[in-house]
C-alpha cells in the first residue's frame, strides 16, 4: 500500500482526533530524512481536498470535520451544486448566500445544513481549496471613472468592477480580460484590472477569441514544446518496428478509418474477421500516442494542462501540436502507424444474440487500407447509386458484417440498460468572414453508431481487464443519479400519462430507457429527455470504478481518442506497461495512487470547462445568424413554459422566448402541477410540443436573448 494510501485509511479508521504535523510524524514514524517529502504530500493532500487542515492547523480527513470536497457547479438562477471528489456521494445544493465568495468550477470543502428541499442536502461552503476564474472575460460598462465588467461566462454571476487605475484605457463597449485581485464575499462584488482589450465587442472574431480567453488557453504551443516535436519522426521505420518484439505486426489486417468529412486526426481504424460461421473477430486499432509523448517531458506537460481538444465552430485548439495530431499518430491510409490494438471475440446466437468469447490488449503496428467518410459508409450500406463501390470494392463485405455486429451490440446495449438520448447536434457552416450562413441538423445514423459502438465496446474491455487485474487505472464513471431527484422527475413527468418504475427503491437505468422509448417522435419528448439529463450526474473521470450509469454498465474507461484526451493518453500508458510486463511494480502502483486522482480532477474540469466553449460557440453563432432575422416568421414547438413565458424551438433548432406579457389577447397564468399556461378569460392553453407560429422581435448576441412574438397556435 502506498504512503498516500496508508495516510489516508489510518486517517480514516485509527485516529478519532486531528492531529498536528508532529503527531503525524510519530505515529507513522517519519524519520527527519523523510519528512520534508512527507509534508509535501500533506499539502498535495490538501489541495486535491482529500485531507482538511483547520485553523489550528491540525490535519483530518474531510469528513471527519463533517465536510464535503468537491468543484462548485453554478446554474442560471445564482444558486449552485457542489459536485463532490468522491462520485459515491450525493450533489449538495448551496443556496447563492451561502456561497461565501466561492465561484464558478472553484474547488472547495462544503459544510451540511439543513434543508428545506425535501431529502435532497444542502451545504455552504466553509472554505475554498482553489481559485479556478483567476481570468474572467466579459464586455465593458464604463462610468464616470470606473467600470464593471459583464462576464460572457452567465455561470460567473458577479459583475467584476473595476476601480479607476485599473481601467488601463479599456473603453465603453469593449471586450476585455480582468484579472482577479479580490474575491467576491457577501454584499461586495470581486475587484479586478483590466489586463487585456480584445476589441470592440461587435468586431469580427472578437466573440469567438473572448471564448478562448475565458478557457485561458494559449493559442499557440510554446516554442518549448515545438522544440520537443522537431525530434518526432515523420514516418515510421522498419528499425522501430523490429526493435519491439512484442508489438504484433498487423500490416496485412484489412481494415479502415471512418470519421467525418472535416476530420483530420485519425485515433481509431477498424476490423472484423470472420472465423467460422457464427464467430467474428472485431480488431479497434488506436493511435499509440504514448511512443511518442513521454511522461514528464514538455510535450506531455503542455498535453496534461490542456487536457482535451476543444472543436469550436471556426476553429480547433488541439491537446497535441499539428506534427502529432495530423501527423504520425493520425491513422492516415496507406501508411505505417503504431498503435494499439484491441481484439474481441463475438459469437451470434440466434437473430439477434451476441456473447463474448475472449479478448486481447495488444500493442500493433498497421497500415490503413481506406480513409472513409461517415457519407460514404452509409451510402454503401444503404446500397445508394452514389456509393464508391469501386473505389472501396476490397472492403464492402466487411463493412455490411461490421454493420450487423453494430445492430447486435447495439440492441444487446439498449436491452442491459443503455440510455438512448435523442438531441439533435448542429452542425453551423461559416462564410470566409466567420459569419453564419446556416444551420444544419446532423445525423446519427448507422455508419455513425458503428464506429459508436465499437469504441464503447473497446473501452468496456479495457476497463474490465484493468479491474479484474486491480491495477491503478483512470476510469470513466457515471454515479447513480440521487433518489430525491428521480422522484421529482417521477413528478414531472406524470403530468405526461408517464410512471418511472422502481422510484423507491433505486432506479434502473433500464426504466429510464423505457421512458425515453415511450416519448420517443411525442410533442413532450425533448422537454422530458432534458428533464431527465439535468436529473442525472455527470459522467467524470476517477480512479475509483464505480461503474457507468448513464451507458447501464459496471466497467467503463476512455481509450479511444489519446490525441485529443488526456485521460485517454494515461490509460494507454498504463495499459501498455502491464500488457508488456504482466504486472506494474508496487513504486509504480504507489507513483500511480498519488497522480491518478489530480489527473482525473484536472481533466474533468477541463473537459467541463471546454463543453461550455464548444456550447457558447455554437449558441453565440446560432444567435448572430438570427440578428438578420428581425421581423420574419417561422413556425416552432413550445420546448418549455415557465411563469414568465413559454420558449419555442424553431426547426433550425434556435430557441427563443415568447414573454408572457407579449401575450395579448388575455391575461394568461402559469400552472405549475399541469406545465402550461391557461387564458384567463378565453380558457385557451399553450402546452409543452404545441406547434405555433411566431416572429422574431429582438436578438441579443450579448445575453444570447432572441425575442418572439406569438402569431397563432397551428392545430
Amino acid at each position: 500500500m502506498s504512503a498516500r494510501s496508508e495516510l489516508l485509511n489510518k486517517l480514516r479508521e485509527d485516529v478519532h482526533r486531528p492531529l498536528s504535523k508532529e503527531e503525524i510524524f510519530q505515529k507513522f514514524e517519519i524519520d527527519k530524512g523523510q519528512q520534508q517529502m512527507f509534508s509535501e504530500l500533506l499539502d498535495d493532500l490538501i489541495k486535491s481536498g482529500q485531507i482538511f487542515k483547520n485553523s489550528q492547523g491540525l490535519y483530518g480527513v474531510p469528513g471527519k470535520f463533517n465536510l464535503i470536497g468537491g468543484r462548485i457547479e453554478k446554474i442560471a438562477s445564482g444558486n449552485a451544486f457542489l459536485i463532490p471528489d468522491d462520485p459515491e456521494k450525493e450533489d449538495v445544493y448551496i443556496s447563492s448566500a451561502n456561497m461565501n465568495g466561492a465561484m464558478h468550477n472553484d474547488k472547495v470543502f462544503v459544510r451540511p445544513v439543513p434543508s428545506n428541499r425535501g431529502k435532497s442536502q444542502a451545504g455552504e461552503v466553509a472554505e475554498i481549496i482553489e481559485r479556478v476564474n483567476k481570468e474572467v472575460v466579459g464586455n465593458l460598462e464604463k462610468y464616470k471613472n470606473y467600470g464593471f465588467l459583464i462576464p460572457d461566462n452567465k455561470r460567473i454571476c458577479n459583475d467584476i468592477f473595476i476601480p479607476p487605475e485599473a481601467l488601463n484605457e479599456a473603453e465603453n463597449g469593449q471586450k476585455v480580460v480582468a484579472k482577479i485581485n479580490r474575491w467576491p464575499e457577501k454584499n461586495r462584488n470581486p475587484e479586478g484590472e483590466i489586463i487585456e482589450i480584445l476589441g470592440d465587442k461587435d468586431d469580427a472574431g472578437v466573440d469567438i477569441e473572448a471564448i478562448i480567453r475565458q478557457l485561458n488557453l494559449p493559442g499557440e504551443f510554446s516554442d518549448k514544446v515545438l522544440k520537443q516535436t522537431e525530434n518526432v519522426p515523420a514516418q515510421v521505420s522498419e528499425d522501430t518496428i523490429k526493435k519491439d518484439d512484442q508489438r504484433k505486426d498487423l500490416r496485412d489486417l484489412k481494415l479502415v478509418t471512418i470519421d467525418g468529412p472535416d476530420a483530420k486526426d485519425f485515433d481509431d481504424a477498424v476490423s472484423i474477421e470472420k472465423k467460422s460461421d457464427d464467430l467474428y473477430r472485431l480488431g479497434v486499432h488506436i493511435a499509440d500516442v504514448s511512443h511518442y509523448v513521454s511522461e514528464g517531458s514538455p510535450l506531455d506537460n503542455e498535453a496534461y494542462s490542456r487536457a482535451t481538444s476543444i472543436y469550436l465552430v471556426d476553429r480547433v485548439i488541439p491537446m497535441l501540436p499539428e506534427k502529432l495530431s495530423n501527423g504520425i499518430c493520425s491513422l492516415n491510409p496507406q501508411v505505417d502507424r503504431l498503435t494499439m490494438t484491441v481484439f474481441i471475440d463475438y459469437r451470434f446466437q440466434g437473430k439477434n444474440g451476441i456473447e463474448i468469447i475472449d479478448h486481447d490488449i495488444t500493442k500493433s503496428v498497421i497500415n490503413s487500407n481506406h480513409r472513409m467518410t461517415y457519407g460514404e459508409a452509409q451510402d454503401i450500406l444503404e446500397d445508394n447509386k452514389q456509393a464508391k463501390k469501386e473505389e472501396y470494392a476490397d472492403f464492402i463485405e466487411e463493412l455490411k458484417m461490421m454493420n450487423e455486429l453494430r445492430r447486435r451490440l447495439r440492441q444487446n446495449r439498449f436491452e442491459e440498460g443503455s440510455m438512448d438520448f435523442n438531441f439533435p447536434e448542429v452542425k453551423v457552416e461559416l462564410d470566409e468572414d466567420g459569419h453564419p450562413v446556416n444551420l444544419r441538423k446532423r445525423k446519427h445514423r448507422e455508419s455513425e453508431q458503428l464506429i459508436e459502438e465499437f469504441m464503447i465496446a473497446a473501452n468496456r474491455i479495457v476497463a474490465a481487464e484493468m479491474s479484474w487485474r486491480e491495477m491503478p487505472f483512470i476510469y470513466r464513471v457515471h454515479e447513480e443519479p440521487d433518489l430525491d431527484r428521480m422522484q421529482q422527475f417521477n413528478e414531472f413527468i406524470h403530468n405526461f400519462g408517464y410512471r418511472l418504475k422502481g422510484v423507491k427503491n433505486g432506479v434502473h437505468p433500464r426504466a429510464l430507457q423505457e421512458i425515453l422509448e415511450d416519448v420517443r417522435g411525442t410533442k413532450e419528448e425533448k422537454i422530458i429527455e432534458t428533464v431527465m439529463l439535468r436529473s442525472l450526474k455527470k459522467a467524470v473521470y476517477s480512479e475509483k470504478n464505480v461503474g457507468h450509469f448513464g451507458l447501464g454498465i459496471t466497467h467503463y474507461s476512455h481509450f479511444t481518442s489519446p490525441i485529443r484526451r488526456y485521460p485517454d493518453l494515461t490509460a494507454h500508458r498504463i495499459i501498455k506497461e502491464t500488457v508488456t510486463e504482466g504486472y506494474l511494480s508496487q513504486d509504480r502502483q504507489d507513483e500511480l495512487d498519488i497522480e491518478l486522482p489530480k489527473i482525473a480532477d484536472h481533466c474533468s474540469l477541463q473537459e467541463r470547462r471546454a463543453m461550455e466553449a464548444e456550447r457558447d460557440s455554437v449558441d453565440l453563432k446560432k444567435i448572430e445568424f438570427m440578428e438578420d432575422k428581425i421581423g420574419e416568421e417561422f413556425e416552432g414547438i413550445i420546448s418549455g413554459i415557465t411563469g414568465f413565458g413559454m420558449f419555442v424551438e424553431l426547426e433550425n433548432t434556435v430557441e427563443g422566448l415568447v414573454h408572457i406579457k407579449n401575450l395579448r389577447d388575455d391575461y394568461y397564468h402559469y400552472d405549475e402541477e399541469k406545465y402550461h399556461l391557461i387564458g384567463e378569460r378565453t380558457k385557451k392553453i399553450y402546452r409543452i410540443g404545441d406547434e405555433v407560429k411566431v416572429k422574431v422581435t429582438k436578438v441579443n448576441r450579448d445575453e444570447r436573448e432572441l425575442d418572439f412574438e406569438l402569431l397563432e397556435k397551428i392545430d
